[in-house]
């Protein structure tokens, strides 16, 4: 038997002030887009902007639909917009942010895991990392150098090759 353990590091800010001017600009758009979502039912708004490396900007919001499978998270709208908009060019960073009349947005949140997925499958098909800047309204930021760290283990396309 081998033991494997899985770890990453990742930068923690006391406040939006702490981050890079270009860092600090791009959170608080995603704060500004959470107000585009359309989330009637869980009253939790997402918004997500990004930075591609052709200097664009493609911005995202949750749109929720009263049969709840078929409803897309903010990350996923956005990733649909760029790969539409601008089908070779890659993610430089991209920022997300939330907020609720049924929750503090005071802290960071993480997304959810078949955002994990679609963001490490957007990643392979550029071959390029997508930085993440993730935060509330207020509070404590996360930046986390690669999407791809958040799914260890991920399914990949490669499992489908012979």
């Amino acid at each position: 038997m081998t033991k494997t353990e899985y770890s990453f590091s990742y930068e923690v800010f006391d406040t939006l002030e702490e981050l890079s001017p270009e860092d600090a600009w791009l959170l608080q758009e995603a704060r500004e887009v959470t107000l585009n979502a359309y989330a009637p039912y869980s009253n939790f708004q997402v918004g997500a902007v990004a930075k591609l490396k052709n200097g664009e900007i493609v911005a995202g919001s949750n749109q929720e639909n009263a049969s709840f499978p078929v409803g897309l998270c903010a990350e996923r709208v956005l990733l649909s917009a760029a790969a539409s908009l601008y089908p070779t060019v890659a993610i430089e960073s991209m920022a997300i942010s939330y907020r609720s009349i049924l929750v503090e947005s005071d802290h960071p949140i993480t997304p959810c895991g078949v955002c994990r997925q679609s963001l490490q499958e957007f990643e392979a098909r550029t071959g390029s990392p997508i930085r993440l800047i993730l935060g509330g309204l207020e509070g404590s930021v996360i930046v986390i150098s690669t999407s791809g760290l958040l799914l260890p283990l991920s399914f990949t396309g490669e499992f489908l090759k012979k």
